[in-house]
Formats: C-alpha cells, sequence, structure tokens
C-alpha cells in the first residue's frame, strides 16, 4: 500500500454498515476506487482507515484499489499523480469507476462515511440503470 493511512481500522464494524457495504459487493470486480490522500493529512487519518475496512469488507480486490500519495504545495494546491486529471483540490478524494466512467465520488469533508456516500451514489446509478 502507498497510504498507511488506507490500512483498515481494525475496529470498523462491517455489519453495522451491511447496506453501504452491498453495492461494493455487488460489483466488486467490476469498480475501480482510486483514492487521493496523505499520510500527514488530518482528514485522511480520520476518514480512510474505515473506508480500506469497508473495501476489504466489501471483498474488492486490492488490484482494483489505486492510492495516490498527495503532498501540499505551499500555496495549498495539491501535487501528485493524476491530480490535475481529476482535479484533485481537496484530500482524501475517494473516486469510484465502473469501466472507466466515474460513477462515485467522495471529497474531504462529507456529512456521512466515505463508504456510505459512495454507497448512495452507486445506488442511485443502479436505480437509474
Amino acid at each position: 500500500m502507498s497510504l498507511e493511512t488506507m490500512r483498515p481500522n481494525p475496529t470498523w464494524d462491517p455489519k453495522a454498515h451491511e447496506r453501504d457495504l452491498e453495492p461494493f459487493e455487488r460489483h466488486a470486480d467490476d469498480l475501480t476506487i482510486r483514492v487521493w490522500g496523505g499520510d500527514w493529512c488530518g482528514d485522511c487519518r480520520a476518514v480512510l482507515p474505515d473506508l480500506g475496512a469497508a473495501l476489504d469488507a466489501a471483498g474488492i480486490p486490492d488490484e482494483r484499489v489505486h492510492e495516490y500519495p498527495v503532498e501540499k504545495r505551499d500555496d495549498g494546491s495539491k501535487e501528485g499523480e493524476l491530480v490535475e486529471e481529476y482535479g484533485i483540490e481537496l484530500i482524501p478524494t475517494v473516486v469510484v469507476e465502473h469501466d472507466g466512467e466515474e460513477v462515485a465520488r467522495f471529497v474531504e469533508n462529507e456529512p456521512i462515511p466515505a463508504v456510505s456516500h459512495l454507497a448512495e451514489q452507486l445506488r442511485e446509478i443502479e436505480a437509474s440503470a
């Protein structure tokens, strides 16, 4: 792993998040998860361990999860792999892709946990399909 903060939180309880795990489980082999963060970032340390645990619990294969360490420039902008291509301004940012197309995004400080926020978007996509 390239982000220490993605190491799964051992106290995260998958049973408490079964509904949020379902869309990830249904599409485990079809999704690509891209995570931008920094081990130096307080928000990343707060959010990403639970996300790592959720992805493990959902059975997302490791090769489908791509982690991109980000550095902060003096002006506050972010620097790192694919930052410009994906418009990364705040971290953590998590992008979920299906067949190369972005279908869900979590950015830094959404009011609900990352897995819940992303699952909501995935359920909306499923409902409209």
